[in-house]
């Protein structure tokens, strides 16, 4: 008999599955990647995942998206479309489809794009989130499809569109039929203008490939969240083909401003104020009273959830 396999391994991990079913999360505090600092995490959901030492706006999904920008309990999501997975049989280090359901398995999603219609302060908008936690927002037939869906619903119930972007580009698994969902969304978009309906565009970090250079550029405002990387190739390819430096601060949101490619810089607190009263203003209606946001509270997995 084998005194440590049969004995003190199972009562060990009899221990640890104790302390695991005791309610107490196992992520508490989390290190932002910008200073490097620990931040408990009660106070950095309280603070809109913004690093309250530095000021870094960390990554966020699309249920964080949601409530940070909706009046209160007043936002549906939308289906999800369905499109058929690894339509060219694709296979690298990986298979495409292993990725896909381990991209499913940790999000909790089936593709990188999420709507909701709802409100903000009463004004009646469809909000769409491409979220850089599934396979780096890439745009592939899922999101292509998720866009045209909810933009082709804004129309139909006549309602501004908001759209959260963050991506990688074109996803290489799905070849010419992901670069063909950048014509179909950029249709879309005009589709929006014809009905005089807004489209504005918040660009979060970060933003390139195919993605920047097609319907994440043509929002009639376009807003970026601080420190926001943006661009079409990252800055070390540009610096090598050139065999220039760069300047300081080059592909971010603030350096892009500077230069007339951002309307504005808005941190993530003032996001939901600044989004209503330019809509206001470009629905020519009086904007009431703004609310506060919505109250997060982290739940036993760490992530955000509305509090009671």
């Amino acid at each position: 008999m084998n005194w440590i396999t049969n004995f003190v391994r199972p009562k060990i991990k009899g221990l640890m599955a104790k302390s695991a079913g005791s309610g107490t999360p196992e992520n508490l505090w989390r290190k932002c990647s910008a200073c490097g600092e620990m931040v408990f995490h009660r106070d950095l959901t309280a603070n809109m995942f913004v690093c309250p030492n530095c000021g870094h706006h960390m990554r966020i999904g699309p249920a964080e998206r949601f409530a940070f920008t909706f009046d209160a309990n007043s936002f549906s999501e939308l289906k999800p479309p369905s499109v058929g997975a690894d339509p060219l049989h694709f296979r690298g280090d990986k298979k495409y489809i292993d990725e896909l359901k381990a991209a499913r398995g940790k999000t909790s999603r089936p593709e990188a794009f999420s709507a909701a219609r709802g409100t903000i302060d009463g004004l009646p908008v469809m909000v769409a989130v491409q979220p850089f936690d599934f396979l780096g927002g890439s745009l592939g037939m899922g999101v292509g499809e998720g866009l045209v869906e909810a933009m082709e619903a804004a129309i139909s119930e006549k309602r501004p569109f908001i759209l959260y972007v963050s991506s990688g580009g074109a996803r290489m698994q799905e070849g010419i039929l992901s670069l063909m969902q950048m014509p179909r969304a950029t249709i879309l978009v005009d589709m929006l203008r014809e009905a005089g309906l807004p489209y504005i565009v918040v660009l979060t970090d970060p933003t390139f490939g195919g993605v920047s250079a097609s319907y994440a550029m043509l929002g009639d405002i376009q807003i970026a969240e601080p420190g926001a990387q943006i661009g079409f190739t990252g800055a070390r390819v540009i610096a090598q083909t050139i065999r220039e430096k760069l300047p300081e601060g080059f592909q971010r949101a603030e350096y892009l401003l500077a230069h007339g490619m951002l309307d504005m810089v808005t941190p993530r607190k003032e996001m939901r104020a600044t989004l209503s009263r330019v809509l206001h203003l470009l629905a020519g209606k009086t904007r009431p009273r703004a609310s506060r946001p919505v109250p997060l509270a982290a739940n036993g997995n760490g992530h955000a959830a509305i509090a009671p």
